[in-house]
């Protein structure tokens, strides 16, 4: 008698266990045919209410595909905005989707989340997209091209990795000019995954030796990719950042045009942003 007590409690235990462990995968039924039951609704009836239920079903895929897209944007993207984005497009797979098509709805909706943010992004940038894609073309020419000869290239050497003309590398140049519309301190963070300089700074109350060290290091690498441009370059940067000269103002210290110290500006940016990128890895 004094055993079958501690028995029948060890035995209700893993009958509670047992049952448990059952009812999981009964739940996960539950939920897929509830779902289906949804969906069979709203081909039906087509009802905001039944749509809304489906969205707020699917919106975790908006939070996964948003942070996907994400991930490699500049900082001053917010995931948040992604993510609002994507909601459209879940919404607009779910008024489109044909299930009898065969398709799972999960593959068509991430699909047409990740294209409503796409478009959204591409909508807020001001420069063209073959603009942008010019623009890498160039900075990747100048990593390869100064990878070889370990030393800042020369517009001839620049234009000929380009296959172009000189004329054209300037006129090139103009055209990038939208593309190095920067702030110096994003500069400092390239290639690093850090929002900026600014977020650095010690606080002059209570000074953080690591944040101090953080900005002596970035400071020292701008010095050093600076150091590594041609000296008309060089001075452009530091008459247009460091003393707030303006291009035409710059264009009459060099002796030269407005436009063309833009193309001297935008050149030096790509530079710039080359040999910080290369830093930072």
């Amino acid at each position: 008698m004094g055993d079958t007590r501690p028995r029948d409690a060890v035995g209700a235990r893993a009958d509670a266990s047992a049952a448990a462990s059952l009812d999981q995968p009964e739940r996960s039924t539950d939920v897929e045919a509830g779902i289906v039951a949804l969906w069979r609704s709203y081909g039906t009836e087509r009802r905001r209410p039944l749509r809304d239920r489906l969205v707020l079903h699917y919106a975790p895929l908006v939070k996964y595909v948003a942070g996907r897209v994400g991930t490699g944007l500049p900082s001053h993207v917010d995931v948040a905005d992604l993510i609002q984005s994507g909601i459209f497009g879940l919404v607009d797979a779910i008024e489109k989707f044909e299930p009898e098509r065969g398709l799972k709805f999960e593959t068509y909706a991430m699909q047409r989340i990740r294209g409503a943010i796409l478009d959204d992004l591409r909508a807020q940038d001001w420069v063209p997209r073959s603009v942008r894609s010019r623009a890498r073309d160039v900075e990747r020419a100048i990593e390869r091209l100064e990878g070889r000869l370990q030393r800042t290239a020369s517009d001839p050497e620049l234009a000929g990795e380009l296959g172009i003309g000189v004329g054209d590398l300037h006129d090139l140049f103009a055209q990038l000019q939208l593309t190095s519309v920067v702030a110096l301190d994003e500069l400092i963070a390239a290639g690093r995954g850090s929002a900026s300089l600014a977020e650095t700074l010690p606080d002059d109350r209570a000074e953080d030796p690591v944040a101090k060290l953080v900005d002596r290091d970035s400071r020292r690498q701008l010095a050093e990719a600076i150091a590594h441009l041609s000296e008309r370059d060089r001075v452009v940067v530091t008459l247009y950042y460091f003393e707030n000269l303006t291009l035409a103002e710059i264009g009459r210290v060099l002796g030269v045009t407005e436009s063309r110290v833009c193309q001297l500006h935008t050149r030096a940016v790509l530079r710039l942003r080359t040999k910080l990128a290369e830093q930072g890895q």
